[in-house]
Order: structure tokens, then C-alpha cells, then sequence
């Protein structure tokens, strides 16, 4: 049998693992320019919807605007700037294909956030008859093709390092750091860009003389031991190419909490509205609860106001639960405590906490054991129906009002991605439980 390339590289024995980090560029705006090519190159900016800049094309950052700012700061800046109200259904699924298409090379991705993750390709030069490095540019490049847009992609050792590497040469980068060059790579990388250093950390570190990230991996391991905790003592191993952190590739199924948040334009100083919106966030939270077999001990309701003022009150749950009747009463009662009328909302959410398994639902000592029974048919057969026809087929006749009320739109709702169920958005009739 021949030796292939792959195998007597010595760029291999540079990779003991070899792990790529796929980051996209300017994610929720590229996602647009995807959508309305007519829009490349011109500065374009998402979050219409709140008033602030919430994702931002390169054009409009190499403009001046920033994250965070205030759109009528941005119109002084760039008065031809294109602000479209953020669609993030959308855009999750182009996360959702990106995802996919990083699972063409390997089997080991994990979906770190909507617009990047990780993937192993350890062990797979052969199989695919590629370097690793060839395999992370055909990576790239089929998603950037596929998708519309670019990506940046760093390949590294560990996954602390192939995320330094992606952000090496963004946008539309690509950044190989085989061993034997980490100390290049890393010799004037100032700790505050290492990955999981925060502003305390790196003022810390600053204290201690340790001003890049390759003075941090010269020092002795026992000095690092001796100095941090040990999330940095594990960074130090990763930043010197000894991979620790793991791909996680498997979906979270384990929650402290589950919270659903919704930000809606205009806002809103109608309760009826408001109490719409957080029944709609209720349905929400509880359809996740229920997928991964919790149920909740504690409701917590969230209020934010236009002038971002928050309003913020909990409640314990008699019985753990992850039924929206079960909840209700409580949503509304904690509602009515922290609404003001007069006010205009901006935002509403809703949090289950301390959460436990489903199998710990008993019922009062005054409830019939059958009603219980009923709700969980009730629920199992809204559950089947959402997931074939669409999520919120079957939906409270609280929430009715979110459905009908004029919210912005985007143009999508006319076609369809593969791998959508087109019950969600086609114009067709919905069920709607009345409570």
C-alpha cells in the first residue's frame, strides 16, 4: 500500500489534532446581502427593530459605526446607510446550513453560536485524501459559495488557538497554525485577545508582567498554577498546542434555565398586547422544556421598556410544571404587579428556573390525577402537530394577539429554504386554544 502525501507531511506531525473554527463575517448583514444581492457594498445595518445597531456590513464599520449605536447617530454618520430590521429566522437558517455544511468533512462540529463553530478533523486526511489544510479551505470554500458570503476559518492544534486563527485576517480569512509556529503567531497577541480573557483577567495579568499571550505560555506551568484558576491553567495548555477543551458535538440537553425573550416594534403600552407577548414567550419556553423532559419549580417575568428601563419579578410554582396553563395564572399575576400603564414596552421574556425532570410532576392533593393525564395528551398532540406543520400550529388564544398584530416583515415569508416546513409560513389556517 502507498504512503500518502497526508502521511509523511511534516506539517502533519505539526497537527496532533487538528481543529477548525469557523467564524462568519459580519453574520446577520451577510445574511441579508445574501438575500438582496443588489445591497453588496453599500453599508448596511440590522436592528431597525430596536433602535440600535444589532449587526453591521464591513463597509459600515470601516464607516465608523459601531455595535450598540444608536440608529440616529448612524444616519448622521452614514445617511445612505440601508437599516433593515433584524430577521432572525432567517438567519438562523443560514446557520442551520452552514452547520450542515461543516458536517460534510466531519462528524465532530460543535455549534458554538449562530454564526461560528468548531469542527475535528482529526484523522481525516485519509478518508478525504486531503491535507488538513485542504480540507479546511474546501471547507470554506463550500460555504462560502453555498451560502453567499464569506467566512473566516482558522485551523489550529486546540480550539483556543483556531479561534485566535480565524480572527487573524478577517473578513474572509484563512489562518493555518501548525505547531511549530504558535510561538510566532502568539509573540505580540495582546492577552486581552486570548479567548475566555476578560478585562478583569487581563488587568491581572498586566500586573503580573504578562502582557502578550506568548508571555503567558513561557511562563512555567507551575508559576500558572501557583497565579490562576484552573480555566486559565487549562488555557495555558491549550495556548502551548496540548489540546484539553473538547468538541462538544452533541446538543445541549442539560439546563439550569430556560428563558425566551421577544423585542417588538412598534412597542406597545397596550397590557393586552404586552400579556400577549409574554404568552407567546410562555409557549415557547415550555415547548423547550417539554422537547428536553423539564419542568419548572420557578417562573420568572421580564420587562424592558423603550428607555431600556427593566422591570423584573419571579414567583415559585406550587407544582413543577412545563404546561402554559399550569403557568399562566402566575405570568399574569407577576405581570400586573410590574406593568405601568402609560408606559411603552419594548421587550418581554419569560424565565423557568430551577428546573428537574419531568418525571418529578406529581399532583396536588385537590387535583384530579386525570386532569393532569388530559394535559399531557393535550400537550403530546400539540407537540406532534407543531412539529409537522409548523411551530405555534396550535397556539393559546393569549398569544393570538402577537399573531395578528402588523410587526415588520421581511420578504422571506414568500420562499422557502430547504429543510423548512412551509406550515410556517405559508398563509394557511391555524389552531388557536382559547383559555
Amino acid at each position: 500500500m502507498s504512503i500518502g502525501l497526508w502521511e509523511t507531511s511534516a506539517h502533519l506531525r505539526s497537527f496532533p489534532r487538528a481543529i477548525a473554527h469557523v467564524d462568519g463575517d459580519a453574520f446577520f448583514a451577510s445574511c441579508e446581502t445574501a438575500l438582496h444581492p443588489e445591497l453588496r457594498g453599500r453599508v448596511v445595518i440590522t436592528g431597525k427593530e430596536r433602535g440600535i445597531v444589532s449587526s453591521l456590513s464591513y463597509e459600515a464599520k470601516a464607516r465608523g459605526v459601531r455595535r450598540g449605536m444608536v440608529l440616529h447617530e448612524v444616519r448622521k454618520i452614514c445617511p445612505d446607510a440601508v437599516i433593515l430590521s433584524s430577521d432572525y429566522e432567517t438567519y438562523s437558517l443560514f446557520s442551520k446550513r452552514m452547520f450542515a455544511i461543516m458536517r460534510r468533512f466531519t462528524s465532530q462540529v460543535e455549534e458554538y453560536g449562530i454564526d461560528e463553530g468548531f469542527a475535528d478533523l482529526t484523522g481525516m486526511q485519509g478518508p478525504l485524501h486531503m491535507s488538513y489544510e485542504d480540507i479546511a479551505r474546501t471547507m470554506k470554500r463550500t460555504i462560502d459559495t453555498e451560502l453567499g458570503f464569506t467566512v473566516s476559518v482558522g485551523l489550529a492544534p486546540t480550539k483556543s488557538l483556531a479561534k485566535i486563527a480565524s480572527k487573524w485576517q478577517k473578513p474572509n480569512g484563512f489562518t493555518s497554525v501548525p505547531g511549530r509556529a504558535i510561538k510566532d503567531y502568539l509573540g505580540a497577541l495582546d492577552v486581552s485577545k486570548i479567548w475566555g480573557v476578560g478585562p478583569n483577567t487581563a488587568k491581572y495579568m498586566y500586573s503580573l508582567g504578562i502582557h502578550t499571550a506568548h508571555d503567558f505560555i513561557s511562563k512555567p506551568f507551575e508559576y500558572v498554577a501557583a497565579k490562576f484558576n484552573k480555566p486559565h491553567q487549562e488555557m495555558w495548555h491549550e495556548l502551548n498546542g496540548k489540546s484539553v477543551w473538547p468538541i462538544v458535538a452533541e446538543e445541549k440537553t442539560t439546563y439550569a434555565s430556560i428563558s425566551k425573550t421577544k423585542t417588538f416594534t412598534p412597542p406597545s403600552n397596550d397590557p393586552e398586547y404586552v400579556v400577549a407577548q409574554l404568552t407567546r414567550n410562555l409557549e415557547n419556553a415550555c415547548i423547550k422544556a417539554r422537547r428536553h423532559g423539564l419542568v419548572a419549580r420557578k417562573l420568572v417575568v421580564y420587562l424592558r421598556t423603550q428607555q431600556f428601563e427593566h422591570a423584573v419579578m419571579e414567583a415559585k410554582i406550587t407544582r413543577a410544571s412545563n404546561f402554559p396553563h399550569d403557568l399562566l395564572p402566575h405570568m399574569r399575576t407577576l405581570c400586573a404587579k410590574i406593568f405601568k400603564r402609560g408606559t411603552h414596552y419594548r421587550a418581554t421574556g419569560i424565565v423557568l428556573a430551577d428546573l428537574q425532570s419531568d418525571t418529578a410532576i406529581q399532583s396536588s392533593l385537590f387535583e384530579p390525577a386525570i386532569q393532569m393525564e388530559k394535559f399531557q395528551r393535550v400537550y403530546a398532540a400539540v407537540d406532534a402537530l407543531d412539529e409537522q406543520f409548523g411551530k405555534h400550529t396550535v397556539h393559546l388564544g393569549g398569544s393570538q394577539k402577537t399573531f395578528t398584530h402588523t410587526q415588520h416583515a421581511s420578504d422571506r415569508t414568500k420562499n422557502l429554504f430547504v429543510g423548512e416546513n412551509a406550515g410556517q409560513h405559508l398563509n394557511i389556517p391555524k389552531l388557536v386554544v382559547v383559555v
